[in-house]
C-alpha cells in the first residue's frame, strides 16, 4: 500500500472514480439534474491521531451527551460541486432542513455497487456546537452562519461497515468553503461528532475516511469505517463505500430545483 493508504495503480482511479459514480445511480432523483460529468480535483490529506472511544444512547434515539473528539485517519476534501450555483447563497434558500426530507423513505437505505446500507439513526440539531468540537471549528460555524447539522448513521446490510452522512447549513458559498477546510485533521480546528446509536453498530474511533465536499451553501460529508476500526485492504472499500452512503445527498438536488435550477 501507498503511504497514501492506496494500493499506487488505484489511487488515482480511486478518487476520479468516485465522482463519477455519483451521477450513474438508476433511479437517483439527481439523475434528472446532472448532464454530463466534469473532473474534479481530489486532495488527500492522512492525519495520524489519536481518538476517543463512543458511548451509547437511549433505545434507538440519538446520543444526547456531550459531542465526542473522534477524527477521520484519511480526509478528502472536494471543490465545490459548479452544478448547484444557485444554491450558493441561503437567503435563495431560506427553508430551515427537516428530517423527513434529508432522511426520508427514499433514503433509509442507499446502496453503491456491493455496499448496501441502512438508517439506524438520524437527528438534525439548530445549534452547530452541540454537534460538534473544536474551538476554530465552532467559532468559524458561527462566524459563516451555521443554523443547522443533519447526521445519520448508517449500518451495512452484512453488518461489516458503518457510515455516518452529515449535512451543515451554512449562510453562503464562502462559509461552506472554510468550513471543509477547518474539518481537514490537519489544521487542528475540530471535526463533527458522529452520530451514535444504542443497540446498532457505531464508530469505534480506529480507521475511518472522510469525504467533504460543498454544495452550494451546504457541506456534505461522507463519513466510514469498517466496523470495529480495522484498516482495510485497500482504500477503495471505504471510498466506494462512501458513495454509498453519499447517496443520501438527494434533499441538495431537490433544493436546487425549488431554486430555479
Amino acid at each position: 500500500m501507498s503511504e497514501m493508504g492506496y494500493e499506487d495503480d488505484e489511487q488515482g482511479q480511486g478518487s476520479r472514480g468516485r465522482r463519477a459514480a455519483r451521477g450513474s445511480a438508476g433511479g437517483s432523483k439527481r439523475n434528472l439534474l446532472i448532464i454530463g460529468g466534469a473532473a474534479v480535483a481530489v486532495i488527500l490529506v492522512v492525519a495520524v491521531v489519536a481518538v476517543v472511544a463512543m458511548g451509547g444512547g437511549d433505545g434507538k434515539k440519538p446520543q444526547a451527551a456531550a459531542a465526542v473528539k473522534v477524527l477521520p485517519k484519511v480526509y478528502v476534501n472536494t471543490p465545490p460541486n459548479s452544478q448547484v450555483k444557485k444554491l450558493s447563497d441561503r437567503n435563495k434558500d431560506k427553508r430551515p432542513l427537516n428530517q423527513n426530507e434529508v432522511f426520508g423513505d427514499d433514503d433509509k437505505t442507499v446502496s453503491h455497487g456491493k455496499y448496501s446500507f441502512t438508517l439506524a439513526g438520524a437527528d438534525i440539531a439548530g445549534d452547530c456546537k452541540t454537534a460538534t468540537w473544536g474551538q476554530q471549528l465552532q467559532a468559524d460555524l458561527q462566524k459563516y452562519g451555521c443554523t443547522q447539522i443533519a447526521r445519520g448513521a448508517y449500518v451495512s446490510n452484512d453488518k461489516q461497515y458503518v457510515g455516518q452522512f452529515i449535512a451543515l447549513n451554512l449562510e453562503t458559498l464562502d462559509g461552506a468553503e472554510q468550513i471543509i477546510r477547518d474539518l481537514d485533521p490537519g489544521s487542528s480546528a475540530g471535526f463533527v461528532s458522529p452520530l451514535t446509536v444504542k443497540g446498532t453498530t457505531n464508530f469505534s474511533g480506529g480507521f475511518s475516511a472522510a469525504y467533504s465536499q460543498p454544495f452550494g451553501h451546504y457541506v456534505v460529508i461522507s463519513w466510514v469505517e469498517k466496523a470495529g476500526g480495522a484498516q482495510p485492504q485497500t482504500m477503495n472499500e471505504l471510498l466506494d463505500a462512501s458513495i454509498a452512503i453519499e447517496r443520501a445527498d438527494d434533499f441538495v438536488w431537490e433544493r436546487l430545483v425549488l431554486a430555479g435550477g
